[in-house]
């Protein structure tokens, strides 16, 4: 029997969600400031101790920036000499020229599945941003038709995909093999990044009218026509770089003596904030002195782009604050409760409980960590399910439906320069079929297997 407090407390967290669109998309409020007042509204609410209210959001805020502030910082201030150099230019030319204008959405989806592999989303998305920007401005072609493949494919690999931590943590709940998990993933990734990506943005996006001016667009603006542009193999090894560290970071154990200085060394380097650094400063020279500027055109240049990215790092924290509430509110324990209630197969009660993970508190990684952690025991008991369909069934549910407590939601809102209803057609939705095809693939890979 499903507990009334339980169900009370999801009512309330829906209203809360409800409102804060409202407040936004209805009364024009500040995103932040209305982040900040459904957190409250929902603390009250659900009985939470004043006292411990501004403490959790704040908790969830500081989280959540200790690790995207700096990416986007140092992914758009490499994002920002790709662009003054020409280097996105030139890297926009030479897909335009392999692949056609038609068929650049297709490409930016495989472009974006290869990137995503060594990267988190949001490292990933800071990379590859200045080329979508560039390509949408040089083909005439909208944002979205362009955008939302690169978010698909990228989004499908960190949830689905080793080695990204949360889906290994998963796979070793499950006892899965990595390997078989890596190539049913794989399988499951490529279709389902092409429907959430460059199928689904030719559907939507003749009903999504961006804004002609776009602050962050305007960060990585085109050189002028004539001017020389460096050459594709310096353009694509300075954006390339960070991956090739973050993967030899992924290798460390591999190729050095754990614990050794040689392997702390290729750890560190390979690290998400370390590579971008290097990356960064590799920009500074590659991308500058090496294209003629000055060093005071080039700390002019990683001075100019920070400035746009104080309001999307603030609205990102903020999200973090109000997922944090939700789950200190106690809504994720009654969306657990609710769900080990329901007799429902164990493949389907996996990506049940990491979709309402993830809808309660905006995180994938923590809506399959705990998901993993609650159906691990319960698989391992004795199933005929394959452990690996079983950790990509809940990557998929982790995935599903971003919304207003995600950072990520506030990322794809902010640099598409989106309104909150249209980033929920586009990037919320496009999550949602990532979630329910890849819950489907690995529905239809259990029956061959």
């Amino acid at each position: 029997m499903i507990d009334s407090h339980n169900i009370f407390l999801l009512v309330s967290a829906l209203a809360s969600v409800v409102g804060l669109i409202l407040l936004v998309a209805v009364a024009k409020l500040n995103p932040f400031i209305a982040l900040l007042l459904s957190s409250l509204f929902l603390a009250v609410i659900t009985g939470m101790q004043l006292s411990a209210v501004i403490h959790s959001f704040e908790a969830g805020m500081g989280g959540t920036l200790g690790h995207i502030a700096i990416i986007v910082a140092l992914g758009t201030m490499l994002g920002k000499m790709m662009a003054e150099s020409g280097a996105a230019n030139q890297i926009a030319h030479t897909l335009i020229r392999l692949f056609g204008e038609k068929r650049i959405p297709w490409a930016m989806a495989v472009i974006a599945l290869i990137v995503g592999l060594p990267a988190f989303f949001q490292v990933g998305f800071v990379l590859l941003i200045p080329i979508v920007f560039t390509v949408a401005r040089r083909t005439g072609t909208s944002l979205v038709l362009v955008g939302l493949p690169m978010l698909a494919g990228l989004s499908v690999v960190h949830g689905l995909v080793p080695p990204h931590p949360a889906v290994l943590l998963g796979v070793a709940l499950y006892h899965a093999d990595v390997g078989r998990t890596i190539l049913y993933a794989l399988l499951i990734s490529v279709p389902t990044a092409l429907i959430a990506g460059p199928i689904y943005a030719k559907l939507i996006a003749p009903h999504v009218k961006l804004p002609a001016d776009n602050p962050m667009a305007d960060q990585f603006v085109e050189v002028e026509e004539g001017c020389s542009l460096p050459g594709i193999g310096i353009a694509l090894f300075t954006i390339l770089f960070p991956l090739l560290l973050m993967m030899v970071g992924s290798w460390a154990d591999a190729l050095s003596t754990p614990g050794s200085a040689l392997n702390q060394g290729l750890h560190l380097s390979g690290s998400d904030d370390m590579a971008l650094l290097i990356g960064a400063l590799l920009s500074f020279f590659t991308l500058g002195r090496m294209r003629g500027f000055s060093r005071a055109t080039v700390l002019r240049f990683s001075n100019e782009c920070l400035a746009p990215t104080a309001a999307i790092t603030l609205l990102i924290g903020a999200g973090g604050g109000f997922g944090r509430v939700l789950q200190d509110s106690g809504v994720a324990q009654a969306i657990i409760a609710i769900a080990m209630n329901s007799h429902i197969p164990l493949l389907l009660l996996a990506w049940l409980l990491a979709a309402m993970m993830r809808l309660a508190t905006g995180s994938a990684t923590v809506a399959m960590t705990t998901a993993a952690g609650i159906v691990a025991p319960i698989a391992l008991a004795g199933t005929n399910v394959h452990p690996e369909l079983l950790a990509i069934a809940t990557g998929a549910g982790s995935l599903i439906f971003s919304h207003v407590n995600d950072g990520g939601f506030w990322l794809v809102k902010e640099y598409f320069n989106m309104s909150v209803i249209d980033t929920i057609k586009t990037w919320s939705v496009s999550e949602t079929i990532i979630s329910v095809c890849g819950l489907a693939f690995a529905a239809a890979l259990s029956f061959v297997l």
